[in-house]
Formats: structure tokens, C-alpha cells, sequence
């Protein structure tokens, strides 16, 4: 009865390496299928909208008129950021907080572009958003555009913008806008290089600018 076990387990065992060893060969065969298909083309097919550079393609109207595009600002580093010119608090904080480490940065300060997008412009005039600009004693591309436009341009930077009304119970009253925070850092060729928080340290800010115009 002793050899019977004894026979049983040895099969057992035999029967534990075959299969490790088909695991083996099909996962070897399934490797090679995978690189014989991806070499062809056939497994990488990457989303066309994988390849769309960060904050995409735009057209705004600048303060003075003239159009803003994300052609127009090609060759400077570029921080934005998107807001409206009635907000209380975020905005003129975060657009003051800019001018500062500009200053700081000394020569550097000059090397790159700030932008100011209003997500406003049901109230927000292309010279409404030039003279909210021109408060914060530091040069500031301010630009504002169509409904359309702005959806775009939110679209592209993944920009949250909501509406909301001051008083619940009239809707279409007297309203302010929810929006995203941060400031976005676009090197000179146009892709992202860092995001300032709206309650990040001054130093962990400067630092990131210093690597934008670096």
C-alpha cells in the first residue's frame, strides 16, 4: 500500500511539472505574439487624443483687442490662470501672489509670460480684464473670449468652471463662478511643466518657476 501512495504522489508531481511547463510555453508564446503584434502596428494604437499636447489648441481676445492664440505664446514660458475679475478672494490673491514671485525671482521674473484667463465673459469686456490686469503693478496678458472659446480652452487645460447663483432662489440673479485654482506652468514650447497650488509654500512656487525659465 506504501509503493501505491508512493506511486500516486510521484504521478502527482509529474503531473505539477507538465503544467508548469505548458504555463511556461504559453506564456513564452504569448510574448512573442504580443511584441509579433505590436511591431506590426496591431497592439499599439494608441488614442489620437494621446497625442494632443497639454491645453491644446485656443484663440482668445486679448484686453487691447487683438487675438491671443497657444501659437501666439509659443517661444516664452507661460504661467495662467483662469478666473474672473468680481472674485473675492482666489483670484486677485492668486494674480498678486504671481506679481510677488515674479519680483523675487529678480532678472528671472522677466523670462517668462503671466496670462489671465476670464471664464467670465458675460461681465468680463476685453477692457474690463485690462484694467483688473493693470492693478497688480506686473505685466499680465489678460484675454477672455466667446462661450465657446472658453469651453476650448478649459477643455484642453481640464479647467472646472461652474456657475453659481448668489441666491438660490433666483437662479438667473446675480451670480459668482466656482473655478479651478491652480496655476498652470507651459514651457516655451508649449507643454506643461509644473502646477502651482493655490495653497502651496512660496519657496516649493519658486522653485518651479525657477526650473519653467531655467
Amino acid at each position: 500500500m506504501a509503493d501505491t501512495d508512493q506511486d500516486i504522489a510521484s504521478n502527482i508531481a509529474a503531473v505539477r511539472k507538465l503544467l508548469w511547463l505548458v504555463a511556461g510555453v504559453a506564456a513564452l508564446l504569448g510574448a512573442i505574439l504580443f511584441l509579433g503584434l505590436e511591431k506590426n502596428g496591431v497592439e499599439k494604437q494608441a488614442p489620437a487624443t494621446a497625442a494632443l499636447p497639454f491645453g491644446g489648441t485656443f484663440e482668445l481676445t486679448r484686453s487691447d483687442g487683438s487675438v491671443l492664440t497657444d501659437k501666439s505664446l509659443a517661444g516664452r514660458p507661460y504661467a495662467i490662470f483662469f478666473g474672473f475679475t468680481r472674485c473675492p478672494d482666489v483670484c486677485p490673491t492668486t494674480l498678486a501672489r504671481l506679481a510677488l514671485l515674479r519680483k523675487k525671482l529678480g532678472a528671472d521674473g522677466d523670462k517668462f509670460d503671466i496670462v489671465f484667463v476670464s471664464v467670465d465673459p458675460e461681465r468680463d469686456r476685453p477692457q474690463d480684464i485690462g484694467a483688473y490686469a493693470e492693478m497688480f503693478g506686473t505685466p499680465i496678458i489678460a484675454a477672455t473670449g466667446t462661450d465657446a472659446q472658453l469651453a476650448q480652452i478649459r477643455k484642453g487645460f481640464g479647467v472646472y468652471m461652474k456657475k453659481v447663483p448668489l441666491d438660490p432662489a433666483q437662479p438667473d440673479g446675480d451670480y459668482t463662478i466656482d473655478h479651478t485654482a491652480g496655476i498652470f506652468l507651459m514651457d516655451a514650447k508649449g507643454r506643461l511643466s509644473s502646477i502651482i497650488d493655490h495653497h502651496e509654500a512660496e519657496e516649493t512656487a519658486l522653485d518651479k518657476l525657477r526650473m519653467l525659465v531655467g
